[in-house]
């Protein structure tokens, strides 16, 4: 077994542990789910990125697509999640674990009639807040403008028949 090349070379250690107490601040809302920002890429510098979403009956989530630069898992904290991990569609319950590696097709909502708790990791840590801030407002503007947008944040949608 091997671990990556040590970033840190100094000898004692450093006082650098980062502490924020709970719960986290709702950080975009939408009419059927709320995200929490709980590790950002700026508050992990770069290393990772984890983030609460909470989501309605019935909320429509993301539909297949794919990242080329980081992986996403996903983490059920209550309720039921609705996930693709390319081949089918999955039922997670609390405690399911659903890691989905760069290029991996993936879905997820919320298909059931309660509501749905769960964490998003993703790593290594890319600056998912303006997506998750401006995707709505991206998709007003039409097709070629959030197609552009989404490909700047690493998102790339597929046919949702695939």
């Amino acid at each position: 077994m091997s671990y990556p090349e040590p970033r840190y070379l100094g000898e004692n250690g450093d006082i650098s542990a980062v502490f924020r107490s709970s719960p986290p601040k709702t950080e975009v809302s939408s009419p059927s789910t709320d995200l929490h920002y709980l590790a950002t890429h700026d508050s992990t510098d770069g290393e990772f990125g984890l983030y609460r979403v909470d989501m309605g009956p019935k909320a429509p989530g993301a539909t297949t697509h794919f990242h080329r630069s980081i992986s996403e898992s996903f983490y059920v904290l209550s309720g039921e999640a609705s996930l693709f991990d390319g081949e089918r569609w999955i039922t997670g319950r609390e405690g399911d674990f659903l890691y989905v590696p760069a290029g991996g097709l993936h879905a997820f909502r919320n298909d059931s009639d309660e509501m749905l708790s769960m964490l998003l990791l993703f790593s290594p840590g890319a600056p998912r807040e303006e997506y998750f801030e401006k995707v709505a407002e991206y998709a007003r503007r039409g097709p070629e403008e959030l197609d552009a947008f989404q490909v700047r944040h690493d998102s790339f949608f597929v046919d949702p028949g695939r």
